[in-house]
């Protein structure tokens, strides 16, 4: 599923991104789209290869194809690194070809950072989501969960979890089993429209720590037995959801309301619009 680790914005225009031998590499069409906003990105492609003879020449040394998170799930797709971007641009007729350089050059700058220092990248998400409006309080509890997560996400990849749909049951098995409704149930729950949106970014501060109770569980729990390959994490997740469901039975049965609901998150800064 697209992230903000798969997409970069310029000027609003996202380009779709992927990490591949150590460096960032960006779907070509996208930066097309950004650079010219061309209804026809393809047509547009072959033309500027006809034009410019050299680039055609060169076109298999820095644009490879490569799988692609997107909606509708893993895509083979052109990408080009930084180095090829820039020849390419040499062929766009643009006003923002140099403003798109800077934010290329800036782009892969900020991964080298990450790579040196991962506090950087924590920051940086923290910044992305309070300038969407989110408060201190809600965002340190979503990049707590973030970090949950992905202690998770490696042990099961330690575990034989390897396929995507894989990955995509184990986490249904615990938001099912914790929440009673599957993750695109509970994105229906909460209206949400779009395929990319992300559910977590739309819970409550309750939603997010039960969903952090259930994958915490679930790791700890696959570790002390031990479980390998899909049927055997399928159960430990199960278990760790049950164990994040029945916080909420408790926590629910004391404060006499519902902990979850169908609303997107409304802790927001009264100057930023409800995400939807």
């Amino acid at each position: 599923m697209e992230n903000e680790k798969t997409l970069a914005v310029f000027e609003d225009k996202k380009i779709r991104k992927t990490w591949h031998k150590e460096e960032w590499w960006f779907v070509l069409e996208d930066i097309v789209v950004a650079l010219t906003n061309s209804n026809d990105v393809k047509q547009y492609i072959n033309r500027m290869r006809q034009r410019d003879e050299e680039l055609s020449k060169g076109w298999v040394q820095f644009v490879h194809t490569l799988l692609i998170d997107t909606s509708g799930g893993k895509q083979k797709m052109n990408c080009t690194n930084t180095e090829g971007a820039f020849r390419i641009i040499q062929s766009i007729p643009s006003p923002k070809a140099e403003p798109f350089k800077l934010w290329l050059a800036k782009t892969g700058y900020e991964r080298v950072q990450e790579i040196e220092n991962p506090e950087l990248a924590q920051n940086r998400v923290k910044e992305y989501y309070e300038m969407k409006g989110y408060p201190k309080e809600w965002v340190d509890k979503r990049l707590r969960g973030i970090a949950i997560r992905h202690e998770l996400t490696g042990e099961w990849k330690n575990r034989e979890i390897t396929q995507e749909k894989d990955f995509a049951i184990l986490t249904n098995e615990i938001t099912k089993a914790t929440f009673g409704k599957t993750v695109q149930e509970y994105k229906n729950y909460k209206s949400l429209e779009r395929k990319n949106q992300n559910l977590r970014d739309h819970m409550n501060d309750w939603e997010l720590i039960l969903t952090m109770v259930g994958e915490k569980a679930t790791t700890d729990i696959t570790k002390a037995k031990d479980s390998k390959g899909i049927f055997e994490c399928k159960s430990s997740a199960i278990e760790g959801g049950t164990i994040a469901h029945n916080t909420k039975k408790a926590i629910e049965e004391k404060i006499g309301k519902k902990v979850t609901t169908k609303k997107n998150y409304l802790g927001l800064n009264k100057k930023t619009k409800q995400i939807r």
